[in-house]
């Protein structure tokens, strides 16, 4: 068992509806320090693989992206679920559908910040049926940018979005992949 999935069994809690619950270390109250053990892991598992630009979606990933791009020693840039007045310029747009919040959303990058030299690593807290996966690696598509490979926090592997991007040919680290949940027993199992 690795750090992250200790993390998981120790303070992650299993609802009714394979909802897990981490908001005590990774989308509420943030471990930066765990934080920094996943940017390094990310580090290894991408050594070799050129990036400079790391790319994610508001709001949970953004810190995890952050503390990971220290590793990278790359900028961040997060993908906005809302149109503000200080968005200006071209807008590079994809629609999502969050399985957490049961919503859609349009989710922005402007175009001045990604464009066809970016290598980009996409960061994320979740992996459940791939959709905001799908709509950053369509912005990134848009731009003419590079996918140069996904790291994903935790990965629901009895959900389709994994298996969904690896068959698109992305190289996708996940650090903790669930492959079930018991809400009852609070039971987690994790792929070895």
């Amino acid at each position: 068992m690795n750090f992250l999935e200790e993390r998981i069994m120790k303070d992650g809690v299993v609802k009714e509806g394979n909802i897990l619950k981490v908001d005590s270390f990774l989308n509420h109250q943030l471990d930066v320090e765990l934080f920094d053990k996943m940017g390094a892991e990310w580090a290894k598992r991408f050594e070799g693989v050129e990036i400079n630009k790391i790319l994610t979606i508001e709001a949970s990933g953004i810190g995890i992206a952050c503390v990971a791009a220290r590793h990278f020693n790359v900028p961040v840039v997060f993908a906005k679920k809302t149109q503000s007045v200080n968005l200006d310029g071209e807008m590079y747009t994809a629609e999502v559908e969050s399985f957490t919040h049961k919503n859609k959303n349009q989710v922005i990058v402007s175009k001045k910040f990604l464009d066809e030299n970016d290598k980009v690593l996409i960061i994320d807290d979740f992996l459940a049926n791939g959709c905001a996966l799908q709509g950053l690696i369509s912005i990134i598509n848009n731009a003419n940018a590079t996918v140069a490979g996904i790291g994903i926090a935790i990965e629901k592997g009895f959900q389709p979005g994994g298996q969904i991007i690896r068959n698109l040919g992305y190289k996708l680290e996940s650090l903790a992949i669930v492959d079930g949940m018991d809400h009852v027993t609070g039971k987690i199992i994790f792929r070895d």
